[in-house]
């Protein structure tokens, strides 16, 4: 066990963790040797030059425990690829560019099984170990739509992602400004010990931009993080197998057009041992949590309290599915409603507690309000407690949809609105049990048809 893994140990348990310096033990005349600066091989910072290989070179070439400092100035780049022991640290003013031209960004690495339109990406590093990147500046995909566009000639056309590590471990990023991805912002696969600290990521500037994605990741901490992301906010994956685990969320503000936190789509493995304190998910589309199993792994050991969502559309979704998918080769994502399970077995969605919640609901569209929780017949979700829930809904629900019958959908992409508008203006719960409502509040603001809670195939509810 390495001396990081048993302080994310600690970290679980306590609010204090020590951030590993690289530098920490060198003296003076030590850390002005380690310390290589780009200019040095020739960037140029006119927001003009290509820098690819000038700031390659100067990755190689600083040596091991040392840092490559750049400058103010705007520095366009292709895909550049870190190594173990090795710090990137942008002072105030400095600005990562990232290309406008998809032929600058390197094939020969490890893409992305469930989005291969994203293989490409502007920061990139695989089995590497202590890495930070720091500082004052900003590192800026330029991702717009005039760049990069969805499609090409009827296809879908490809968009890098702005960083992506791979099999890495001992990971900082401290202070830092992440922008405007053409897709994904930042995609960590199989990296354990992975510190976020007071990191501002920004990035709406394209489709699918979504902030950190974290596929089979053990051992993360978010810490004073704002994110502003155009997709999923956070966003556990597990597409190895690799169940994601041991991962704490604590003081962070997450607004997106999408989710604030999603555990899934890709759930091969499953996720265990979150926790997620004192959050702002305000200003959120389509659902702030969502907690998804549908490709036959297991979610258990989530803890999520005291969580402010004002003008949110949907406060929570909690589904367990049967997609199947089993990710032995890149494909894209499927929406479409008849498709079938791809073959592995139902998974497991348990032990989940969410507490002192405050949310308001504000929506024109009534199909993405309300807490979902679902199963499939036969697969039930089991042991949920939601405890000192005060939600707002905005009403107005109609006799016909309170007669409404909501799909099963057992093997579809997992999206809440894709249910249609549900029979319960405040929740509704299906193919589970073990299901607790404590000191749950839930209000409409104009009248609605429908009941507030909708209970169906449930078995041991408890609401008190």
């Amino acid at each position: 066990m390495t001396d990081l893994t048993v302080r994310f140990s600690a970290v679980l348990l306590s609010a204090s963790i020590v951030v590993p310096n690289l530098l920490c033990s060198a003296s003076a005349e030590e850390i002005s040797t380690r310390i290589v600066n780009a200019s040095n091989f020739g960037a140029q910072a006119d927001g003009r030059t290509l820098n690819t290989k000038e700031f390659q070179a100067a990755i190689d070439a600083t040596p091991a425990g040392g840092v490559l400092q750049i400058d103010s100035g705007q520095y366009i780049v292709g895909t550049l690829k870190l190594k173990s022991d090795f710090e990137l640290r942008l002072m105030a003013g400095a600005e990562l560019l990232g290309s406008a031209s998809i032929a600058d960004y390197a094939r020969d690495i490890v893409g992305a099984v469930e989005a291969p339109a994203f293989d490409e990406c502007l920061i990139y590093a695989k089995d590497a170990n202590n890495l930070k990147i720091t500082g004052e500046g900003v590192i800026n995909g330029r991702g717009t739509r005039e760049s990069f566009p969805v499609n090409i000639d009827g296809k879908l056309a490809d968009r890098p992602m702005l960083i992506r590590f791979v099999d890495c471990s001992n990971v900082t990023f401290t202070g830092i400004t992440l922008r405007d991805a053409a897709s994904w912002c930042t995609h960590m696969v199989n990296c354990d010990n992975l510190i976020f600290k007071n990191v501002t990521l920004d990035s709406r500037v394209n489709t699918n931009n979504d902030g950190f994605d974290l596929d089979g990741c053990k051992n993360v901490l978010f810490e004073d993080c704002k994110i502003h992301s155009g997709d999923d906010g956070i966003c556990p994956k597990s597409t190895t197998g690799r169940i994601f685990e041991n991962m704490v969320v604590r003081n962070c503000r997450i607004t997106s057009h999408t989710s604030a936190f999603k555990c899934g789509t890709s759930s091969a493995g499953g996720f265990r041992n979150i926790s997620i304190t004192d959050c702002d998910f305000s200003d959120t589309r389509m659902g702030a949590i969502k907690l998804m199993i549908v490709d036959g792994g297991v979610l258990e050991g989530i803890r999520i309290s005291n969580i402010l969502m004002n003008n949110v559309e949907g406060p929570l979704f909690i589904r367990l599915g049967s997609r199947g998918r089993q990710y032995t080769a890149p494909t894209e994502q499927v929406y479409a409603t008849d498709v079938k399970s791809e073959g592995a077995p139902v998974g497991v969605v348990r032990d989940i507690h969410i507490s002192d919640i405050r949310a308001t609901i504000v929506s024109d569209k009534p199909e993405r309000c309300g807490i979902m929780i679902s199963g499939v017949p036969g697969h039930f979700v089991e042991g949920v407690t939601l405890e000192n829930i005060q939600i707002s809904y905005p009403g107005g629900g109609t006799e016909d949809q309170a007669n409404r019958v909501v799909p099963e959908h057992e093997a579809r992409y997992p999206e809440a609105f894709f249910f249609g508008t549900l029979p319960a203006w405040g929740a509704y719960v299906r193919h589970a049990r073990n299901i607790k409502f404590k000191n749950v509040s839930m209000d409409v603001r104009s009248p609605d048809a429908r009941e507030d809670i909708v209970l169906v195939d449930v078995e041991d509810f408890v609401q008190h």
